[in-house]
């Protein structure tokens, strides 16, 4: 009788139960355990900023801020679910609340959809809210009248609020400003806000008039280190692997020390935990190894690179590629007025409003801080300073990225000859 095909065997593992996996949820980044280790001091501060509303008052206005991956979601979606979980225990009315991912759902439109959606608020036919075509006034009013239909307390939770801000200075403000001036127009309810940000220059973004009511309560998260990276990876483990699917401790270790290298993020730690997980299970291999982990690791480098670039404001992207058509060219050194020269012609060519010197050198810095390209300010003694660039990473990858795109292609033969 012939040899089973390997492939046949993996099915046959995810017939009979998968060995590699009990619940891979657990390892991603929405999952929220029973019990969230080493972060009792924010869930504490949270909780007692938040328990005014047991008793039918709003709570005051939090900013969480931190690195990604130190736990300022996952707490507060714990201490949010607590609360309401409270609240039903003791008869007493629970607050609703409102989860808005804000890197998302970046306009006033689809921020007031998204809250008109979390507390079911309807047309007046009592259809729902439309993705688009209703003027911001009416849907805001549709809220509103929601709202007051009876005493109500919302908690708003804007995940990654700094988003709004720098994708739209001017708009990010808006948006903020109208959920927190509310309140004022609303009779019977009250609307707390939660905001999380790994910006921790968020604050100086923000419209005076947004800092004063949005800021009312800071809660910093550090980031974890490594023996606390260790625990929350233990405790996961547990939760989402079969018993005897991870090798030995060696994995968990190697996944702790990689993800404290990138200061302490959890999240990335889960996430290469999972990655790892994954791998073993798609080549039928029993145990997840350091071997897996290794090469979930570039996987995972690789992913976020294309992620971050794909996303990128299309200015940014502009410079990035203009970074890289020097590069490819075969200049060793850039800087930033030859970067500045292939940006304005970039931008002549895809009619695109040409921004300032000073301004394309602070896309520079932003580029640099995302890791997609290294700078060094070199000083030129009386002729001032200026910045030496060159990419942080594979040439290949970006321009494999950016050539996605079919009118920077086209440029980049047309005007680089690439």
């Amino acid at each position: 009788m012939p040899e089973q095909p390997k492939l046949d065997k993996l099915f046959d593992k995810f017939l009979q139960g998968q060995a590699i996996f009990k619940d891979r949820n657990a390892l991603r980044p929405t999952y929220v355990p029973d019990e969230l280790p080493f972060r009792d001091e924010q869930m504490n501060r949270i909780g007692s900023i938040l328990g005014p509303a047991l008793r039918g008052a709003p709570p005051s206005n939090i900013l969480c801020y931190g690195k990604t991956g130190t736990g300022k979601t996952v707490v507060a979606r714990y201490v949010l679910d607590l609360l309401v979980e409270k609240a039903q225990q003791s008869d007493v009315k629970p607050p609703l609340k409102a989860f808005v991912n804000c890197r998302i759902v970046g306009t006033n439109y689809r921020v007031l959809r998204s809250l008109c959606e979390a507390i079911n608020a309807r047309m007046p036919d009592g259809s729902e809210v439309p993705f688009t075509g209703l003027p911001t006034d009416e849907i805001r009013s549709i809220l509103k009248r929601k709202l007051d239909s009876e005493p109500n307390i919302l908690i708003v939770v804007l995940d990654e609020v700094d988003s709004l801000v720098k994708r739209d200075v001017s708009q990010g403000n808006d948006i903020l400003y109208g959920l927190t001036r509310m309140n004022g127009e609303l009779e019977n309810s009250r609307i707390s806000i939660i905001g999380i940000s790994n910006d921790l220059k968020f604050k100086e973004m923000l419209d005076p008039r947004v800092l004063s009511t949005l800021g009312e309560e800071e809660v910093v998260f550090p980031p974890y280190n490594a023996m606390e990276l260790r625990g929350i990876l233990q405790q996961r483990v547990e939760l989402a692997f079969n018993p005897g699917a991870i090798e030995d401790e060696g994995v968990i270790n190697l996944v702790g020390a990689l993800a404290a290298q990138e200061h302490g993020d959890a999240r990335r730690a889960l996430d290469l935990l999972r990655t790892a997980g994954e791998l073993a299970e798609r080549r039928g291999d029993e145990k997840v190894t350091q071997e897996h982990v290794r090469e979930g690791q570039k996987l995972i480098e690789r992913d976020t690179i294309t992620e971050t670039v794909k996303t990128l404001p299309l200015q940014s992207r502009v410079v990035l590629f203009a970074v890289y058509a020097l590069a490819n060219s075969g200049k060793r050194e850039i800087f930033t007025g030859e970067c500045y020269n292939a940006y304005e012609k970039i931008a002549s060519a895809l009619s695109l409003d040409t921004l300032t010197q000073r301004r394309v050198s602070d896309l520079i810095s932003e580029l640099d801080m995302l890791g997609l390209i290294n700078t060094t300010i070199i000083s030129k003694g009386r002729y001032g300073r200026t910045k030496k660039i060159r990419l942080a990473v594979s040439k290949r990858q970006i321009g494999l990225i950016l050539e996605e795109d079919a009118r920077l292609s086209k440029i980049a033969k047309d005007l680089f000859g690439q």
